[in-house]
C-alpha cells in the first residue's frame, strides 16, 4: 500500500520517533529576482523519523530532485524551515552545512559518483578521508567490514572498472554508510540494474535500516520497490500530493 505524506500518524510506523528531516513550509524559486524567475517547490511540509524508509515518487519534473537536493543540503530553499536531527539550517554559514553533510547524511546515486583511478577500499574509506583529512586505520577496518557485508569481500583493491554496475552501486552504499549517517538519500538507486539487482540493492539499504536505524529516503520510479516502502511521500507540480493548495 502506498501512503502519501498527508496519510494518518496511525499508518506511519516513526509517527513517535524523533525527526530526522522536518520540513515546514518548504519553497524554491530559480531566477529570484529576475522576469523569469521560477518556483519550483510550492510550500512542501513532511517529515521523516528515526529508522523510517520512505520512498518520493511522482513524474517526472515534479520536483523531486529539488527536493532531495535541500534535504540533502545542497541546495538552500528560498523559504520555509528545514532541520536535520533537530537542527534548523537557516543560520548555518557553508562551512557549518559541510560539516552537517558530511556527518549526518549519506547519498547514494543512480550514477555510482566512484572515482576510477582508486580501488573499492579507497572509494569506501573517502568520505573519512574527507573528514579527518587523511586514511586511518578504524575507518579503513570500518570500510573492509561494510565491503564484506554488501558482498565484495575480496574485492577490496578492484577498481570501478573492473567492477559491474551492481557491484559498483553496491560499493557506493558502503561509502554511503562509513560515517554511520543519521540519514540516507538515494536517487534512483536502481534505475540503472536488472530486476535481480535492484531487488538485492533495495533488500540491503533496508537491511542497514533496519539494523542502524538510520532514516532512509529513496527515490524511486519503481512502483514495485515504492510498495515495499513504510509509506511514499508523493511530489506533484512541486506539492505534495493531497496537500491543500
Amino acid at each position: 500500500m502506498i501512503l502519501s505524506a498527508g496519510s494518518s500518524a496511525v499508518s506511519d510506523p516513526a509517527a513517535g520517533a524523533p525527526a530526522i528531516v522536518e520540513l515546514h513550509g518548504i519553497r524554491k524559486s530559480y531566477g529570484v529576482g529576475t522576469p523569469v524567475e521560477t518556483e519550483v517547490l510550492h510550500g512542501i511540509d513532511a517529515r521523516i523519523g528515526e529508522g523510517e524508509f520512505v520512498a518520493l515518487v511522482g513524474p517526472s519534473g515534479s520536483g523531486k530532485s529539488t527536493l532531495l537536493n535541500i534535504i540533502g543540503l545542497l541546495e538552500r530553499p528560498t523559504a520555509g524551515r528545514l532541520a536535520i536531527g533537530g537542527r534548523d539550517i537557516a543560520g548555518l554559514g557553508e562551512a557549518d552545512l559541510t560539516e552537517l553533510r558530511g556527518r549526518s547524511i549519506g547519498f547514494i546515486f543512480q550514477f555510482h559518483h566512484l572515482l576510477p583511478g582508486f580501488s573499492a577500499l579507497e572509494n569506501v574509506m573517502m568520505p573519512a578521508i574527507i573528514d579527518r583529512g587523511a586514511p586511518d586505520r578504524d575507518s579503513e577496518q570500518r570500510a573492509r567490514a561494510l565491503l564484506g557485508r554488501v558482498g565484495l569481500a575480496g574485492a577490496e583493491r578492484k577498481r570501478p572498472s573492473q567492477l559491474s554496475g551492481g557491484m559498483q552501486q553496491r560499493v557506493a552504499i558502503a561509502r554511503a554508510l562509513l560515517l554511520s549517517p543519521r540519514l540516507i538519500l538515494a536517487d534512483e538507486p536502481t534505475g540503472n540494474l536488472d530486476t535481480r539487482s535492484a531487488d538485492e540493492i533495495f533488500s540491503l539499504l533496508r537491511e542497514f535500516n533496519r539494523d542502524a536505524k538510520s532514516a532512509c529516503l529513496i527515490v524511486t520510479h519503481d512502483p514495485r520497490l515504492a510498495a515495499r516502502c513504510d509509506r511514499c511521500i508523493e511530489i506533484v507540480d512541486g506539492r505534495v500530493a493531497g496537500a491543500p493548495e
